[in-house]
């Protein structure tokens, strides 16, 4: 019995880390969205700033793939030591 609670502690561990890894990555996916959703209505109200635009845009979203590698790492790290 106390075999069968450490395999099932293991397990929803596992399954913990790998519903945080796909909620960080679907968060990533739609800030980045968003990131270029404004960048592109920016850039058609105002095309002259397209090159300041896009360097900000390109700077943003790289920020936010950063925060969700991170998360990503944390939660592969919290199921290793599962």
């Amino acid at each position: 019995m106390t075999s069968l609670l450490v395999l099932l502690d293991i397990a929803l561990g596992y399954m913990g880390a790998a519903i945080g890894a796909g909620l960080a990555t679907i968060g990533a996916g739609l800030g980045i969205g968003n990131i270029g959703k404004s960048a592109m209505e920016s850039i058609a109200r105002q095309p002259e700033a397209t090159g300041d635009i896009r360097s900000n845009m390109i700077i943003a979203a790289a920020l936010v793939e950063g925060v969700a590698f991170f998360a990503i790492v944390v939660c592969l790290l919290i199921s290793l030591k599962a």
